[in-house]
């Protein structure tokens, strides 16, 4: 793994932190997600407007659990409030990767996805609100929607048609992502909270405590942690805050750098050294396969069924605000949010875009990062509630933007690919910045 890679100020025994080191383990592994939430996405449409409607639309909405813990959930909210939370958990631990030992330690080196990131939301955001501006305060409730990127979907295309991209362009892409899911996590917790139950928020500290005060040991039983896990889960939930976030603080009590107590062999070093890792690093590559293969593909599953109602019920979504802002943030806000702060940061003296990227290159990434899908449609479901008109007009908007974000982001890279490729074939080395194909 190229020193580049590594933090100036990791021990001589710690592995580089997980993204990096395995970032074409990532790269696959989000490819097979995005595979597995194409199918997941395909298969609850098909079921939701054929002869099975009906008995899929009973399976989401049947509810079960105990109603004194507030948990009698319908199978829907189950997926968005418990399983996804999984997914948040992930998240979690490679935001606290990325600014204790990442790119996202350095201010400078961070400053351009963190600026990205931060115009990717607010631009779809002032879009969406514009869009409804004349549609009423209800209407408006929906503004985040299309500020958030799914990473999955997203990696997956780059990883379809982008093989000789600036590996640079992935980089930048994953480190966006980061941010990102951070900004969509804060909106969650800031925006879509109603009222807030002080009491199971208080002791929800406690299992919270005890697993940060383990994990800082080096525990990693399955039988000690996930109980507390799910303690600190249900008294989040009842407290009103919506409980995925209580995957992402669970997520930041694990450690990151390997001490002698919490730390996990991952190989040697050629002169025979044991390398270590963190304990965030060991979850995170067990974890985000649970995350990938079972969490957001049910989820997915549950909250993309929308019934259509044939060529009418699309013409009538089309003719919905909420649905046209969704588009309209998705397919124009993520591109012009993303590209125009990258352009005015790097105007700025001593920041500037990785050397072997041109600009075109990021206009496709910046469309690709325009598929919005697992945090759109959770986010829809917290604006207008499940199994609403309006609800149905959002998943419209988020499969329609999303699709048309990753045609038009897809056919810019393609096209940047061949022109690499064929640098490549030529026996050029990776372009510089006065020598990158145009």
């Amino acid at each position: 793994m190229p020193d580049a890679h590594r933090s100036h100020d990791l021990p001589a025994d710690q592995a580089p932190h997980s993204i990096w080191r395995g970032i074409h383990q990532t790269l696959q592994q989000d490819t097979v997600g995005g595979a597995l939430l194409v199918v997941a996405t395909a298969l609850a449409l098909v079921l939701a407007n054929s002869g099975a409607s009906e008995f899929y639309l009973s399976v989401r909405d049947f509810t079960f659990g105990p109603e004194a813990l507030h948990l009698n959930l319908s199978v829907g909210a189950w997926a968005a409030d418990g399983l996804l939370a999984i997914f948040f958990f992930v998240v979690g631990l490679e935001l606290k990767e990325e600014f204790v030992a990442g790119k996202l330690r350095n201010p400078k080196t961070a400053a351009l996805p963190i600026a990205a990131a931060v115009g990717g939301v607010v631009v779809p955001a002032v879009i969406y609100v514009l869009v409804n501006l004349s549609a009423g305060p209800d209407a408006l409730q929906g503004w985040a929607i299309p500020a958030a990127t799914d990473i999955a979907f997203a990696v997956a295309v780059i990883a379809v048609v982008g093989k000789f991209l600036p590996p640079a362009l992935r980089t930048f892409l994953l480190t966006l992502a980061v941010v990102d899911d951070l900004i969509a996590i804060s909106i969650i917790a800031i925006f879509y909270t109603d009222h807030i139950e002080f009491l199971p928020l208080a002791l929800a500290a406690v299992p919270l405590a005890i697993f940060a005060v383990l994990v800082q040991r080096g525990v990693r039983a399955w039988w000690v942690l996930i109980p507390l896990g799910l303690c600190t889960w249900a008294l989040i939930h009842a407290s009103g805050i919506h409980a995925t976030v209580a995957g992402v603080l669970l997520g930041f009590m694990v450690p990151v750098f390997s001490t002698t107590r919490a730390r996990v062999q991952v190989g040697t070093t050629a002169e025979g050294r044991p390398v270590y890792e963190g304990l965030a690093a060991h979850f995170a590559d067990r974890w985000s396969v649970v995350s990938t293969a079972v969490a957001v593909p049910i989820f997915a599953f549950f909250s993309a069924g929308v019934v259509i109602g044939g060529i009418s019920g699309l013409v009538e979504s089309f003719q919905d605000t909420i649905a046209l802002g969704i588009i309209a943030g998705l397919v124009l806000g993520k591109p012009i949010g993303i590209t125009v702060t990258t352009f005015l940061v790097t105007r700025l003296p001593g920041l500037r875009l990785d050397p072997s990227i041109r600009w075109v290159d990021l206009v496709g990434m910046a469309f690709v990062a325009g598929i919005g899908f697992t945090v759109s449609l959770l986010v829809g479901e917290l604006s207008f509630g499940v199994g609403s008109a309006s609800d149905d007009h959002v998943k419209v908007g988020v499969l329609a933007g999303s699709l048309i974000a990753a045609a038009i982001g897809a056919a810019i890279l393609a096209a940047r690919n061949r022109v690499y490729r064929r640098a490549v074939t030529a026996g050029s080395s990776t372009p510089s910045a006065g020598g990158s194909p145009d």
